[in-house]
């Protein structure tokens, strides 16, 4: 059983040159509303780490955690970090406002040299949008390395489950094994991700 990761947050940001220094970082990335301040909360099993709202488009700004909390090298670099980035799609703000987000996500993911992986949040009750789609032809299209994590799992009725992963593999055109499902509020396939997490930080 994979512990939880001791996330502790460090700083937001709205520009990846304004970000500190880290060996390796974890970036979470989902259509608004997907649940990615949820996600944190259940793999650090803090309640309040990340704050969760029921509007979308709240986080705003590039929100970094670490772990262990402190630098732990003689260079000043963070060990290890994990990025909540902005959501895409809905949000509660101007249109020009959500291009700006737009523009610090695909900056920051095309410029952070540490970046070892990206996990996209896919609802898992409603299966891949098409900007969820857009998400993962742009990741592909960089070759910038993703895993695609279905989340609300808890959602789906125990009877269409098997259906239900079936067809999010198949609207992501993945395997379906390459597909991790987990449920923040259950716990669902959190330990996995838990140790999925370290295992591209290096921390296994």
């Amino acid at each position: 059983m994979a512990g939880p990761l001791s996330l502790e947050f460090v700083l937001s940001g709205d520009h990846v040159e304004r970000l500190p220094p880290t060996v390796a970082e974890v970036a979470i990335v989902g259509r608004s509303n997907v649940g990615k301040s949820s996600l944190v909360n259940a793999i650090s099993n803090r309640k309040k780490l990340a704050n969760v709202s029921n509007t979308p488009g709240r986080t705003r700004l590039l929100n970094l955690f670490s772990l262990d909390g402190k630098p732990d090298r003689s260079d000043g670099r963070l060990k290890a970090t994990v990025m909540d980035l902005p959501g895409y799609g809905y949000a509660a703000a101007p249109k020009h406002m959500r291009a700006g987000w737009q523009e610090m996500i695909e900056t920051y993911l095309l410029e952070r040299e540490q970046l070892a992986m990206v996990i996209v949040l896919v609802d898992g009750e409603i299966g891949p949008t098409k900007l969820d789609v857009q998400m993962l032809d742009w990741l592909r299209g960089y070759d910038i390395p993703h895993t695609v994590v279905a989340t609300k799992h808890d959602k789906v009725k125990s009877s269409t489950r098997q259906r239900r992963k079936r067809d999010v593999a198949e609207g992501c055109r993945l395997e379906q094994g390459d597909v991790v499902w987990v449920s923040s509020v259950k716990g669902v396939g959190i330990d996995r991700l838990r140790s999925l997490i370290r295992s591209w930080l290096d921390l296994v």
